[in-house]
């Protein structure tokens, strides 16, 4: 298959696009920095600077979007929320657009979520079904799934991957832990009672392949593994891991006055559970947050040395 990919050169696209490749798919990549994709995303990759170097003649079978400004990388200022929204809801809105002037349309677009769709629900049970609690981090998911819905009456299947906390051996969240971790110096984050629904990355790019693969599945899916855990657990079992103490937990009051409304993002709640993944079968190779923790903590170690 032709397929096209946002956010291709980021922690999940470019692991996804080896993936792709190795399956024997031709992957073409959008980025605003085309020089960056094939050192990280191989030779055989395909560029694109912009959707408007697309052509109605174009052809691909798939669609993947994942582009986004980094949710926790800075405050959230008025503008860097902007940003955000922007990065998001603007581009999806965009390759919409590109999608109608295409002569042949795509047959799926995989576009990103997350599970802040679901906002800040404390020991409430997730699934696709539930109901919402409005915050920042809902409404931008909310806003960004309804643009990707945009492209349904163009004959497209749309899938909408609500994405949990992504563990692996060379980024995300797991790589900022890990220096004060293995330090000794890691913590709960206030009570450590909030509930963190986290997924290998293997795992989540075989949902994007059985998507793919699968004519079946359409809406939203909970990309998350079936036992998510409370911070506390978390921290327990990732020192574990290090064999390590976990000796400072860090006041919910510290966080909230160092990050702002940023906080959030580490001090909400949301037990979420891949219901449809589970109720169709799909088997996670990841189920288990020690064995998940240890593949990728085996990975870094070999790529230091």
């Amino acid at each position: 298959m032709n397929i096209l990919m946002t956010g291709g050169t980021g922690f999940i696209g470019c692991a996804l696009t080896k993936n792709l490749i190795a399956q024997g798919h031709a992957v073409t990549i959008l980025s605003r920095t085309p020089g960056k994709v094939i050192p990280l995303c191989g030779s055989v990759v395909h560029t694109l600077g912009s959707l408007a170097e697309l052509k109605t003649e174009d052809h691909y079978q798939v669609i993947i979007n994942l582009a986004g400004a980094p949710i926790a990388e800075a405050r959230w200022s008025e503008e860097r929320k902007q940003l955000i929204r922007a990065s998001r809801i603007d581009l999806t809105e965009q390759l919409v657009d590109c999608i109608a002037r295409m002569a042949v349309k795509p047959e799926l677009l995989i576009s990103g979520s997350a599970i802040g769709y679901y906002g800040n629900q404390g020991d409430t049970v997730l699934t696709e079904q539930s109901a919402a609690h409005e915050d920042f981090s809902q409404k931008l998911c909310a806003d960004w799934e309804a643009a990707a819905q945009q492209a349904e009456p163009f004959g497209v299947r749309v899938c909408l991957i609500r994405t949990g906390l992504v563990i692996a051996n060379d980024g995300g969240f797991l790589q900022r832990l890990l220096p004060p971790f293995r330090l000794g110096l890691g913590g709960r984050l206030g009570d450590g009672r909030q509930w963190m629904s986290w997924i290998h990355r293997q795992d989540w790019i075989d949902i994007a392949l059985t998507m793919i693969a699968d004519s079946t599945m359409q809406g939203a899916y909970n990309a998350t593994a079936p036992h998510p855990v409370s911070n506390a657990e978390f921290t327990r079992l990732l020192a574990q891991c290090l064999k390590r103490p976990a000796l400072l937990p860090i006041p919910a009051g510290l966080l909230k006055i160092l990050l702002g409304e940023l906080s959030q993002l580490l001090l909400g709640s949301q037990r979420v559970i891949p219901e449809r993944l589970l109720a169709q079968g799909f088997k996670f190779r990841y189920d288990d947050l020690a064995t998940a923790l240890n593949e990728a903590l085996s990975r870094e170690s070999l790529d230091r040395v």
